[in-house]
C-alpha cells in the first residue's frame, strides 16, 4: 500500500471543545493541526498583548490541548501544528516549553514569525480595501495587520526537527498543507498536490464541521457531545480520505464533507492561497464506506504573488438591547418600546448638539405558537455611534423607557444593563508576497529560512461550467429546497456565502435554474447591498452563492443578529422549488 499521513483536525476556533487532542491520540494520528484564529480574534489578542506584553496568545492551546496529553504526544511522536500563537507566538511556545519542562519530556518547539507587519503600516499608506475600495485609516485606530503565511517556513521548521511548530497569522489551511509537503517532499510547483494538501486543510480546518456539525441532516450525527473530530488519511498522490475515531458519533457521508469544502471558499475555481490557487469545482466525493469519504480531482494553479493582509481597526462604539414581549401584537408593541428608547435618546443627543446615531436596528425573531393572536417574539434594538456615551445614553433611555412600554416585556436580568463595546472593523488589502520576511526558530535559534519563491507564469483560465438546462416536461412539484438540497452559510468580511448541494444529480439543474441572481436578491432584501455571484461545481453536483455586502460590515462591525451569515442557509433551504414529479420520485427511491 502506499504510504498515507493521518492528520486530525482538532480545533477550529479560540473557544472549540478542549476533548478533541485526547479523542484524536487516541484514533491515532500522526500529524495533529490546530486552527484558533479568526479576523477579529486577531484584534483580541492584540488588545490583550497591549495591556501584558506576556499575553496576545489563545492560553487554551497550552492548557487544554498541549498540557493535558504531553504524556501521549511525546509516546505516540505525534506532531502539533497550531496558529495559536496569534499576536505574540514566542511567548505562547514560551508557556509550551514551561508545560514540556513541568511533565518531564523532550520536545522542541518552533516559532514562525513575519505575519505581523503594524510596525510597517505606515508603507502601507495609500492601499485600498480589497472589496470596497475604502483608503486605510490612520494607523492610530489600527490594532492589528497580519499578513496571511503560507506553508513554507511551517516546513522549514518540521525538516529542521520541530515536534510542535507555533504560528501566527497564516492560511487556516497552510499547517496541514505544511504536514503533507514535509512527509511526501512535494515540489512546490506541483500545484495539484498542493491544491489537493489545501483542500484537506479546509476540511480539517473548523474541526467537526466536516464530521456531521453544523449539518443540514443533523438528526444524521446523533449525540452531538460525543461527535467525532475529522482524521484525513492523505496519499502521495494527493488523494483524501476523510474519516473520525472510531466509537464516536457524528457523521462523514458525502454530504457532510461537501459542505465543509464549499463553506466559505468564494469562487471555487480561484480559491486564493498563499502557496497556490485552488480550483475545487471538479473534485468528486465518494462514500467509501461507513464514515468514510474519498476525495479527488483538486487542481491547482501558480499563486498569485500576492498575500492577504488583515488589518482590524476601531470605529466607533456599538451597543444593544435583547428583550422578549408577548401577547397580543408582540412585534408591534417591541417596536414601540425599542422607537420610544431611541427617540428619547436622539432629543437628547439633539439638545446637546451631538450627531445623530450612524446606524440603528431593530430585530424580531419569534412568532405565534398556536392559531391564536398571542405572540412571543424576542426583540433586538441596537445603535452605532463614534462616542461611547451615545451609544451610553441610548442604552440607559431604551432602558429608562421599560414602565412606559405596551404590556409583555419581559427579559433576563444580570449584572445590570448592557454596556456599550468599541466596534472593531476589518479592512483586507494584498501585498507583494517579496515584502514579507519570515523567521523560523527552533528552541530559540535561528533557521536559516529563504524560501523559493515560484515563477508566477500566467494561465488562460478554461471557460466556467454551465449545469445542463432543466427538464421541463411533465407533471411538476413544488417543494422545499431541503428536500433536494443540503446547505451550509458563513463569511468573510461583509460577504456572505451559501454551498448548495444537490442531493440528487439530476436536481442540481432545477436548482441552478430556481437560486437565481434576481430569486437570491428578493429573498435577502433588505440586508443585500452588493451583488449577487453564483458558481458550479459539477464535480460535487453543487454550487456556491456569494452575496458581496449584506452583513452589515460583518463581524463585531454589524448590528444584525447573524453577523456572519451562518444562519442565511436555514432561510434559503425553506425557499419552495418546483421540479418534475419524477425527480421525486426518483429520490424518494433512494436512486442516485
Amino acid at each position: 500500500m502506499a504510504e498515507t499521513l493521518r492528520i486530525g483536525g482538532a480545533c477550529g476556533f479560540w473557544g472549540e471543545a478542549p476533548h478533541a487532542t485526547a479523542q484524536l491520540l487516541a484514533g491515532g494520528v500522526d500529524f495533529l493541526v490546530y486552527d484558533y484564529l479568526a479576523e477579529i480574534t486577531m484584534s483580541l489578542l492584540a488588545r490583550a498583548k497591549a495591556r501584558d506584553a506576556d499575553a496576545g496568545y489563545a492560553p487554551d492551546f497550552v492548557t487544554d490541548a498541549v498540557t493535558p496529553n504531553l504524556t501521549e504526544i511525546t509516546k505516540s511522536g505525534v506532531k502539533l501544528l497550531s496558529n495559536a500563537g496569534g499576536m505574540n507566538p514566542v511567548a505562547c511556545a514560551d508557556a509550551v516549553r514551561a508545560a514540556i519542562d513541568a511533565a518531564g519530556v523532550s520536545l522542541r518547539v518552533a516559532v514562525v514569525e513575519g505575519d505581523d507587519i503594524l510596525p510597517r503600516a505606515e508603507d502601507c499608506a495609500g492601499v485600498s480595501e480589497m472589496f470596497s475600495g475604502a483608503a486605510l485609516p490612520q494607523r492610530d485606530r489600527i490594532a492589528s495587520m497580519n499578513a496571511y503565511l503560507g506553508a513554507l517556513p511551517v516546513v522549514a521548521a518540521l525538516r529542521a526537527g520541530a515536534d510542535i511548530v507555533i504560528t501566527g497569522r497564516c492560511a487556516d489551511s497552510a499547517l496541514t498543507l505544511a504536514a503533507c509537503i514535509w512527509r511526501f517532499d512535494w515540489p512546490t510547483d506541483s500545484y495539484d498536490l498542493l491544491a489537493a494538501g489545501s483542500l484537506t486543510g479546509h476540511l480539517l480546518e473548523c474541526g467537526p464541521q466536516a464530521t456531521g456539525g453544523n449539518f443540514t441532516d443533523w438528526e444524521a450525527a446523533g449525540d452531538l457531545a460525543r461527535i467525532g473530530y475529522p482524521i484525513a488519511e492523505v496519499a502521495e498522490d494527493g488523494s483524501i480520505l476523510l474519516s473520525k475515531p472510531q466509537g464516536t458519533t457524528g457523521t462523514v457521508t458525502r454530504a457532510s464533507v461537501g459542505e465543509q469544502m464549499l463553506y466559505e471558499i468564494g469562487d471555487p475555481r480561484a480559491y486564493l492561497l498563499p502557496d497556490v490557487i485552488c480550483d475545487f469545482s471538479r473534485v468528486a466525493l465518494t462514500q467509501a464506506g461507513p464514515d468514510r469519504v474519498s476525495l479527488t480531482g483538486a487542481r491547482g494553479h501558480p499563486p498569485s504573488g500576492q498575500l492577504k493582509v488583515c488589518a482590524t481597526y476601531q470605529d466607533g462604539y456599538r451597543g444593544g438591547m435583547v428583550f422578549q414581549m408577548n401577547g397580543r401584537d408582540a412585534g408591534r408593541k417591541a417596536r414601540a418600546f425599542a422607537q420610544a428608547g431611541l427617540d428619547r435618546a436622539r432629543d437628547r443627543l439633539r439638545d446637546m448638539g451631538a450627531p445623530d446615531f450612524t446606524q440603528t436596528a431593530m430585530e424580531a425573531f419569534g412568532g405565534h405558537p398556536n392559531d391564536g393572536s398571542y405572540e412571543e417574539i424576542a426583540f433586538k434594538a441596537a445603535v452605532r455611534h463614534p462616542d461611547a456615551r451615545a451609544v451610553g445614553l441610548f442604552l440607559k433611555e431604551l432602558t429608562g423607557t421599560a414602565l412606559a412600554t405596551p404590556p409583555g416585556l419581559h427579559f433576563f436580568t444580570g449584572a445590570g444593563r448592557p454596556k456599550p463595546s468599541p466596534v472593531v472593523a476589518l479592512f483586507s488589502f494584498l501585498i507583494d508576497a517579496r515584502d514579507i520576511t519570515c523567521r523560523v526558530t527552533l528552541d530559540g535559534d535561528e533557521l536559516a529560512f529563504a524560501p523559493d519563491l515560484p515563477s508566477l507564469a500566467q494561465e488562460t483560465p478554461e471557460p466556467a461550467p454551465q449545469p445542463p438546462a432543466p427538464e421541463t416536461d411533465g407533471d411538476q412539484a413544488t417543494v422545499p429546497l431541503e428536500q433536494l438540497a443540503w446547505a451550509r452559510s458563513g463569511d468573510k468580511g461583509d460577504s456572505a456565502n451559501i454551498g448548495v448541494i444537490a442531493r440528487h444529480p439530476d436536481a442540481l439543474p432545477h436548482i441552478w435554474a430556481a437560486l437565481s441572481a434576481e430569486a437570491i436578491e428578493k429573498l435577502f432584501e433588505p440586508e443585500l447591498r452588493g451583488e449577487v455571484q453564483r458558481y458550479f461545481l459539477p464535480g460535487s453536483h453543487s454550487m456556491n452563492i456569494v452575496m458581496t455586502r449584506v452583513l452589515g460590515g460583518g463581524g463585531i462591525a454589524s448590528l444584525r443578529n447573524d453577523p456572519q451569515g451562518k444562519s442565511f442557509a436555514q432561510r434559503l433551504l425553506s425557499l419552495p422549488i418546483a421540479v418534475p414529479a419524477s425527480l421525486i420520485h426518483r429520490m424518494e427511491g433512494g436512486a442516485e
